[in-house]
């Protein structure tokens, strides 16, 4: 039991230490500070709400990779801004592509990640067992998610005109919104068919362990 302790402080040790060197990273001299602001401030909720709830509900080791995951996504983007980050730049450029397309793998992420941890809550704090039931109100709650946070970028840009372009960064595609559902949605329904197995294997040995 006192090894487990051990080796559950060295995981979350290393997890805080990648977090927090590319959050300082992400915060010296990024391209628009307002821009930077709204990307990262999820990673600023959510952190506290975590380390908060950890007493009474812990994620498995899938769930806290992949909010890390997400996190340095969030935070990259801010950096540069989602238009502007240079490895995609370099592939826009390279095959000749209409825009940027980090964005894109940002909204994939704010389904893949949510559903894994929107799965998690609800086998664990409801009477939901795994099924097409399960499968089905993870992926809606994953695409509301997404809806949401539509209508956050569209109040921030209602609230600050033109010094939200770089947040919303829809680089002149009058469909991006909708891109930006779609993409959320098939992440939501990818990580559901990827990783569901092991997602149900972590949890059960978390059942062991206690």
């Amino acid at each position: 039991m006192q090894n487990q302790r051990y080796s559950q402080s060295y995981f979350f040790l290393i997890l805080l230490a990648i977090l927090s060197l590319v959050f300082a990273w992400s915060a010296i001299s990024p391209l628009d500070r307002f821009t930077w602001w709204l990307e990262v401030l999820p990673v600023l909720i959510a952190l506290p709400l975590l380390v908060f709830t950890y007493p009474r509900f812990q994620f498995t080791h899938l769930a806290y990779n992949l909010i890390l995951v997400h996190a340095i996504i969030l935070m990259v983007g801010g950096h540069y801004t989602y238009a502007e980050v240079p490895a995609f730049n370099w592939l826009r450029d390279a095959f000749d592509l209409s825009r940027n397309y980090y964005d894109r793998v940002g909204h994939l992420a704010q389904g893949f990640v949510p559903a894994i941890i929107t799965r998690e809550i609800l086998l664990k704090q409801s009477p939901l067992k795994q099924g097409r039931w399960l499968f089905f109100i993870v992926s809606c709650i994953c695409l509301s998610i997404s809806v949401c946070y539509e209508f956050i970028e569209w109040w921030v840009a209602i609230a600050s005109g033109t010094d939200a372009e770089a947040f919303l960064g829809t680089q002149g595609d009058v469909w991006d919104t909708q891109w930006d559902m779609f993409l959320a949605l098939l992440g939501a329904l990818t990580a559901q068919v990827l990783l569901s197995k092991l997602h149900d294997k972590q949890m059960s040995e978390m059942q062991v362990r206690r």
